[in-house]
Parts: C-alpha cells; sequence; structure tokens
C-alpha cells in the first residue's frame, strides 16, 4: 500500500484498531502492522464512560457492541471496614447520548476488528513488526511502505517509541493486577453485582462487575507484588490472593468472590511519566505507548480511544500535505498532554485513596458519605462529559 494518503499504524490493539477507523473516516488509506501472528486479546473487562462510548458510536460500533455490553445502573463504594456499601453512584441519567458500558475485552477488540476488516481503505498486516523506520521527504518509510505519518500504538513496551524517545523506559508501580472472570451461575445470587462494585481496603482494592451481557462476572484485584517480567500476565496462584485478601481481615462477601475464581492471571502495573511522550517529526504514539497509567480511573482504553479521535481530527486538517503532518501532531501532542496527564494524577490519587486503612479510612468513608453521590459524581464530569 503506497497511496499518497497513506498512515501505518504499529499494533492492532484497542488504541491501533479504533485509529484505524477514525482515520480512514477521514479519508486516510491505513495500514496496520501487527507484530504478531495471530491476534489473542488477553486481559478482562473494561469500562467504558461516556467519553470513550461517544467516540464508539460516532465510529459506527453501537450495533457490532449491542449484544456484548452491559450497561450499569450505578457504581458501588464499598468498604472492607464492615463489608458494607459506603456510597452508591448513578450512572447514566445524565448523559444519555452516550452509555456507561461494561464490556470484555476480547468482544471490545473484535467488533473493532470486524469494522476494520469490513472498511475498503484499511489494511492489517499480521506478523508484521514495525522493526525500522526512516524519515524522507514527503513522509516517512516504514518497512519500505512510503506513508505521510507512523502511529506507533504497540503498547507500553512499544517499540515505536523505543526508536524515537530511547530514554523514556516505563516505571514499576510497586502493584500488581490480578485479573479474573467466571460465570454468573457460578455465584451465589446475593454477591451477583448488577453494576460497578468498587470495594476499597487496606493495602488493596478490588473492582467486580458483569460482562458479556450479564452471563460472567470480571473481577481486578490490585494489591502489592514484586516486580515481574515487564509485559508479562502470568497465571496467578489462587492461594496467593486468598491468603492476601484473609490476612487483612477483608469480608466474608468480599472474599468469597475471590474464592470463587480459580483463573486468576497477573499483571504488573507499569506507568509513564505524567503527560505521556507524544510525537517527534511525523512520528506519534497513541494509547499504552504514550501515556501507561494505572487503571484507576477506569480510563486506560478511554484514553486510547479518545487519543485515535483527536490524531483523526489533527491529521484531517493536514490532508495529503506532507509539510502539514508534524505541525497537525504537534497539535495533537498539545491537545492531549494536559488532559492525559490530569487524568493519570487522578489515577495515581484514586488509588492511594482506596488503599487507606484504620481511622483515616473511616474517615475517607464519611467524608464519602458527608458530600453525597451527587457532588462525588460531579467529580468526574470532566472525565465523562468529554466532546471532541
Amino acid at each position: 500500500m503506497t497511496a499518497p494518503r497513506t498512515i501505518v499504524i504499529a499494533g492492532a490493539g484497542i488504541g491501533g484498531l479504533a485509529a484505524a477507523l477514525a482515520l480512514a473516516a477521514k479519508g486516510f488509506r491505513v495500514l496496520i502492522c501487527e507484530k504478531t501472528g495471530r491476534l489473542e486479546e488477553v486481559g478482562a473487562g473494561l469500562q467504558l464512560s461516556p467519553n470513550a462510548t461517544r467516540i464508539l458510536i460516532g465510529l459506527g460500533l453501537q450495533p457490532r457492541l449491542a449484544p456484548y455490553v452491559t450497561t450499569p445502573a450505578s457504581v458501588s463504594i464499598m468498604t472492607a471496614r464492615s463489608g458494607g456499601e459506603v456510597i452508591r453512584l448513578p450512572l447514566g441519567s445524565a448523559r444519555d447520548d452516550a452509555p456507561y458500558w461494561l464490556v470484555h475485552r476480547a468482544d471490545l477488540q473484535s467488533a473493532l476488528l470486524g469494522a476494520v476488516m469490513a472498511h475498503p481503505d484499511i489494511e492489517l498486516r499480521l506478523d508484521c513488526p514495525v522493526d525500522t523506520f526512516r524519515v524522507q521527504p514527503g513522509g516517512i518509510a516504514v518497512n519500505d511502505e512510503s506513508a505521510l505519518a507512523l502511529v506507533g500504538a504497540d503498547g507500553a513496551w512499544s517499540t515505536v517509541r523505543r526508536q524515537v524517545f530511547p530514554e523514556t523506559r516505563p516505571q514499576f508501580s510497586g502493584l500488581i493486577a490480578w485479573r479474573g472472570t467466571l460465570e454468573t451461575s457460578r455465584l451465589d445470587s446475593a454477591l451477583i453485582p448488577h453494576g460497578v462494585q468498587l470495594w476499597m481496603g487496606p493495602k488493596a482494592h478490588l473492582v467486580v462487575y458483569p460482562v458479556s451481557s450479564g452471563e460472567r462476572i470480571n473481577m481486578v484485584a490490585i494489591m502489592p507484588g514484586a516486580v515481574m517480567q515487564p509485559g508479562s500476565n502470568d497465571a496467578g496462584d489462587a492461594s496467593e490472593i486468598r491468603r492476601h485478601f484473609a490476612a487483612s481481615r477483608w469480608p466474608a462477601n468480599a472474599r468469597a468472590m475471590i474464592e470463587r475464581i480459580d483463573n486468576w492471571r497477573r499483571w504488573p502495573l507499569f506507568t509513564i511519566q505524567d503527560g505521556g511522550m507524544w510525537h517527534e517529526g511525523p512520528v506519534a504514539l497513541l494509547g499504552d505507548a504514550a501515556h501507561a497509567m494505572l487503571p484507576f480511573a477506569a480510563q486506560g482504553a478511554g484514553m486510547a480511544i479518545e487519543d485515535a479521535a483527536v490524531l483523526a481530527e489533527c491529521l484531517g486538517v493536514a490532508c495529503d500535505d506532507a509539510a502539514a503532518i508534524p505541525p497537525a501532531l504537534a497539535r495533537y501532542a498539545a491537545l492531549r498532554q494536559p488532559r492525559v496527564a490530569h487524568v493519570q494524577r487522578t489515577a495515581r490519587q484514586s488509588g492511594q485513596i482506596y488503599h487507606l486503612r484504620g481511622p483515616v479510612a473511616l474517615a475517607r468513608d464519611l467524608t464519602m458519605r458527608a458530600l453525597g453521590a451527587g457532588r462525588l459524581q460531579a467529580r468526574q464530569d470532566w472525565i465523562y462529559n468529554w466532546k471532541l
């Protein structure tokens, strides 16, 4: 593919596929280079707030996703101190133009991939790593393909970023995300969450919600751990996570959900500096490649989807003028950097609040109740109400 309006994307994850669709909608031809020989999505559930679903709906993905998403009525903030609910935050009524979706990561990727494969102006090449690229007159050469720009959407351990910003390396946060799912039918009816449950506890927190149209429950447990191999997602020993939550004296109802899961996998949480790394000449970064962040604002996928929309908007103005591409990417960086930095800080601060213990945890719970659902929810509107 050597069309004058070609954009090459490295990586066929959620951010890369969304960017391909957004760029194709602006009239570009898109080549996606994926280093693996087969797309196998790892992970579990995702929360997609209105800032992200608004974009996905605009890309025409709602019919593909409708059979798989769950729309929660609320987020219940729970405390390990008592095992009860601190406060419940309603979702949806103020943002009916863009719902809050819960979806399995594999279902989202499948929907994006289906739309990509059906688009005549997008080509996906598997077993196609982006090992080399060079800036040349009129754009950039990527694996001997000529293009206007290269987009690195190849994850936290991005090879594109390593070539452009070799000094930037993700840093281990000291935390491990344990992720697992189980069929709803295997969980006692009293324990089945009908919305999102966020459990706050000593040096750990737990997020539970339904996925796959409510047929499965997704659980994420965040707890301290030793550094693991970067990019790993090892099988987790169920006895280890059970011991941790038992030793921390978590309530019986939370531990009962943990004990039902036997397919745990572990991800070390690495981050990139606040504000991320964005572009150099005709090369841009997107998603975790630009700004790997802690997941405590439930915005990892959301920020990648936002990146895709803003990138397409900025490049769309440049059209096929190669000289206009670097300034367009500079504008993309200027638009994204402050927002992403804010989300990164919010996520980090949220994690600190969730993991409090003792008297300060009690003070936290009392403060949340005193603030009330309306004021707490309003603090998230700067994320949810974002529009391109």
